[in-house]
């Protein structure tokens, strides 16, 4: 029992350098490549709550800037563009009842810098989530629909987060 643990001891010394070294590194607060920020967005957005409160709880030294704050007191802006939920059907049954539905959510947003330099051109996030549907549960399936949306602008608002750290200056 003493040479199985030692050698199973010994497989996970192996193998710590190979995860290291294929990159694999746990997700921390993101670092920007700018130290404050101007949000440009629609009020009231979901998509926008939810990119505020991401970059609120991101961590780092990050200053989110908002109106009534004039955009160039901060380095770049994020102008969130707007957002487009839509709701195909993807299968019925023979009578006609809706049996699947697909829900999509789209965000537009692009990065300037106060020169006006665009970091980020217009860009767009999506997401999908499938969904099964019955009219005799039709409550059940609206807050299923609605806790699939919040988690699909929770999705969004981190990727948004992911492509902002990831940006950099365009070049001269």
């Amino acid at each position: 029992m003493h040479a199985m643990r030692k050698r199973t001891l010994l497989s996970l010394m192996v193998l710590a350098p190979a995860v290291s070294a294929c990159g694999f590194r746990l997700r921390g607060a993101p670092s920007f490549p700018f130290k404050s920020l101007y949000v440009q967005a629609p009020a009231g957005s979901p998509f926008t709550r939810e990119v505020l409160r991401n970059l609120a709880t991101a961590g780092g030294n990050l200053t989110v800037v908002l109106p009534p704050a004039k955009p160039d007191t901060a380095e770049a802006t994020l102008h969130l563009l707007g957002e487009s939920r839509q709701r195909v059907v993807l299968a019925k049954t023979v009578s006609g009842q809706v049996r699947e539905v697909e829900l999509r959510l789209t965000g537009r947003f692009k990065l300037v810098d106060r020169d006006g330099r665009v970091w980020i051109e217009d860009a767009e996030i999506q997401q999908k989530r499938d969904m099964s549907y019955s009219e005799s549960l039709a409550l059940a399936k609206d807050e299923e629909e609605a806790a699939l949306y919040r988690n699909m602008y929770a999705d969004m608002a981190q990727q948004l987060l992911r492509r902002l750290a990831a940006a950099h200056p365009p070049a001269e």
